[in-house]
């Protein structure tokens, strides 16, 4: 797998035959180097429901085709939009032909803001795990700290791991840092940090530095393969 951080919480993830995109929020997102008309995408994972991670979800699915695969209610709610979406739930797994998608827990919240106004429940927040090629990624949405995540580490055993580090919505870097150690992957890159000023961090200095050759930050357009 080839994956590309975009800033934010945005991954998109390069297989043989896949282009699958985590969390496409690229318009607002001022870390993007990338436009919305320059995305393709075959697959998109979504955590929640917020407009930061939703993003440009509908525009991208609808130019590309795109199979949207999301927490139950926040699917839903997208086809209701003339998306296709597969609704999957925390602790469910499916093996698709892209490769498989199992949904954590996440402690955060979920919902989406109309242009209206209105908002939208949609579900739980999740975390995603998505395995290929016998290797598997972790990323974590957002979260707060949870003692689960060293059962995350124990029995799926990502190599690489994508954590909030922002604080104020999620982990800071110091939670981040237990985290780190509980998923233990062989590579975890900080996320989430610095879009806005709320939750501007210093990722080398609070977060990498301290993992050592275990941690990564990657700018906006850099990928890793794993």
């Amino acid at each position: 797998m080839k994956v590309t951080y975009h800033g934010h919480s945005v991954l998109e993830i390069q297989t043989d035959q896949h282009s699958i995109w985590i969390d496409p929020f690229i318009n607002g997102n001022g870390q993007a180097k990338i436009e919305v008309k320059d995305v393709k995408a075959d697959v998109i994972l979504l955590t929640h429901g917020h407009n930061d991670h939703v993003g440009d979800t509908v525009e991208i699915a609808k130019a590309n085709n795109s199979l949207v695969v999301a927490p139950f209610e926040l699917a839903e709610y997208l086809q209701t939009l003339g998306v296709e979406a597969h609704p999957m739930h925390i602790g469910g797994s499916r093996t698709f032909d892209f490769g498989k998608v199992k949904f954590t827990q996440a402690f955060h919240g979920s919902s989406y803001s109309q242009e209206d106004g209105t908002v939208v429940y949609t579900g739980m927040p999740a975390g995603i795990l998505f395995s290929h090629g016998g290797k598997t990624l972790y990323h974590a949405g957002d979260t707060a700290l949870f003692s689960d995540m060293k059962l995350i580490g124990e029995f799926a055993k990502p190599e690489i791991a994508f954590l909030p580090i922002g604080d104020n919505f999620t982990m800071g870097p110091e939670d981040a840092l237990i985290a780190a150690d509980w998923i233990g992957a062989e590579i975890t890159v900080p996320i989430h940090y610095n879009t806005f000023p709320v939750i501007e961090q210093d990722p080398e200095t609070s977060f990498t530095s301290q993992l050592g050759n275990r941690g990564k930050v990657l700018k906006s357009g850099e990928s890793i393969s794993v």
